[in-house]
């Protein structure tokens, strides 16, 4: 039987349209608009893009969107008084620095430079920490809308045996962070794991954030097993002409073995603003002292 697609797009519009809903109470019941400022720094195209996805989708929830678009030779000095300045103004709840930064500043210098309340990318080292010790935090959005489609496809997860593959900061950690969390039995895999196919083979559920375009076969995977595929790589189309996207797991061979699988593209990408949206609006509420929607 073929395995349950996870359409990640449906429920990324779900969830906006539920922020949006609290955004509008927030607006009628205390005057408040979520505030979310982006900073681009140069003229990388998919950045570009990126940041203007996430502007249309900040103003379509209700929320105020505030762009900064610095020039490629912006200095240190420069970015990190940007940072200040919306540190300090109580009508951003929200802050992200585009990455990847220009060669020559520092990305963890900026990002460690933004007030943690605000940290809404949820790479802060304060938010690093919290939720590695269990914590109230912001949460990395990327891992945190897995978290939310494994539990809406699941339920409780307390129990399920989960094999991360990738260790970055951006994912693979907090997404076993998150695992860990919720009661998991939890392995982080990589490139240099030792005989990874029985590593994974065992998995209930398996997260993909390695890099590697269809790394991982159906034949790795637990009959039943979800399988959330965080990768998007840009491969050659058969005749050579164009390219197409894949994720780091071969989906024909996985979706005819798993229980449920994200697709690539439609999966995992379109959580990610969506769950922009909901750290933006959460770290409003907590500024205001407001009770946090349960999204």
């Amino acid at each position: 039987m073929a395995a349950e697609v996870i359409d990640g797009k449906a429920f990324a519009a779900d969830l906006r349209a539920r922020i949006a809903t609290h955004v509008a109470k927030l607006k009628d019941e205390h005057g408040i608009t979520p505030g979310l400022a982006v900073v681009l720094v140069g003229e990388d195209p998919a950045s570009q893009v990126y940041v203007r996805s996430k502007g249309k989708q900040t103003l379509e929830a209700g929320m105020a969107s505030f762009e900064h678009k610095l020039p490629a030779e912006t200095t240190e000095a420069e970015l990190l008084a940007k940072v200040r300045e919306l540190n300090a103004d109580p009508e951003v709840h929200g802050i992200l620095v585009q990455l990847p930064l220009p060669g020559h500043l520092d990305s963890d210098l900026v990002i460690n430079a933004i007030d943690p309340k605000k940290d809404v990318d949820g790479f802060h080292i304060s938010n690093v920490g919290l939720l590695a010790t269990g914590q109230k935090s912001l949460v990395p959005c990327t891992p945190l809308g897995c978290l939310m489609m494994l539990k809406a496809h699941h339920g409780s997860l307390s129990g399920m045996e989960a094999v991360v593959i990738g260790r970055s900061n951006i994912v693979g950690k907090p997404m076993a962070q998150l695992l860990l969390g919720e009661s998991c039995t939890v392995t982080i895999a990589h490139s240099r794991t030792k005989d990874l196919a029985e590593v994974v083979s065992r998995a209930d559920i398996v997260i993909a954030a390695v890099g590697r375009p269809e790394m991982v076969p159906g034949d790795w995977i637990k009959p039943g097993a979800t399988v959330i595929d965080v990768g998007i790589n840009r491969v050659a189309k058969a005749d050579g002409e164009g390219h197409r996207l894949v994720g780091d797991v071969d989906y024909a061979s996985a979706a005819e073995v798993a229980g449920a699988i994200t697709p690539v593209p439609g999966g995992v990408g379109p959580m990610t603003i969506a769950c922009l949206l909901s750290n933006t609006l959460t770290a409003c509420c907590r500024a205001r002292g407001l009770p946090e929607p349960a999204l």
